[in-house]
């Protein structure tokens, strides 16, 4: 096993991403998430000329996550105050860059329907990561400093675009059915640092024979 990729969803405020983050830093490998979005909406904006000549760059399988560590990182949890609507464009660019991922480099990719996308390789886990609404409103009020209210609001609006973005991209598939994930981690009744143990104790379980890049250095 070459290399391996650990796909993320989550709800909104369950500390999924942080979650990501924690196991990317363990284990030496990137943690990938609102960057594929910025890198698939510049690609879809480009004009023809300049979009043949990144899109000549990104066909070459290592020059991707060149691209993609170049942009800013997403520091706090980011609301989805809208009605999810479909962007074909931009969603192909995405599923391009996380199958380029997926063929070239050990990573964690968060959210974008990564675990659809790339069901059917034997490199995959795919995780699902949840806690009750009374731990999401905490994390959501400690986190982006608002009260009970705005942190409910948010993670219904959340939740639902979530929701929508993976049903409509899936084909009618919804976004917390168990079956879609190798794991499902209850992160209230886990906690942070017992969750992280426990996906890489089973990183392990699945790919025995994997190095962690953390380990080869």
């Amino acid at each position: 096993m070459d290399n391996i990729v650990i796909t993320v969803a989550r709800g909104f405020g369950s500390g999924g991403k942080r979650l990501s983050s924690r196991i990317a830093d363990d284990l030496g490998m990137n943690c990938y998430e609102n960057r594929i979005l910025v890198l698939a909406s510049q690609l879809s904006g480009l004009d023809e000329e300049m979009f043949a000549e990144v899109n000549e760059k990104l066909s070459e399988k290592k020059k991707l996550p060149v691209f993609l560590r170049g942009l800013p990182k997403q520091k706090k949890p980011k609301v989805e105050d809208r009605e999810f609507v479909s962007d074909e464009t931009i969603f192909n660019y995405e599923k391009q860059i996380i199958e380029n991922l997926a063929d070239t480099e050990n990573c964690i990719i968060v959210g974008k329907c990564a675990d659809h996308i790339l069901k059917d390789r034997d490199n995959v886990i795919s995780l699902y990561v949840e806690a009750p609404r009374r731990y999401c409103v905490g994390e959501i009020m400690d986190r982006m400093k608002v009260d009970e209210e705005t942190a409910h609001r948010a993670i219904s609006q959340t939740d639902k675009y979530r929701a929508d973005y993976y049903k409509y991209y899936t084909g009618g598939n919804y976004w917390t059915n168990p079956v879609n994930y190798d794991l499902t981690i209850n992160m209230e009744r886990v906690g942070f640092d017992r969750a992280a143990k426990l996906v890489e104790n089973y990183i392990k379980l699945r790919f025995p024979d994997w190095k962690a890049p953390a380990e080869c250095g």
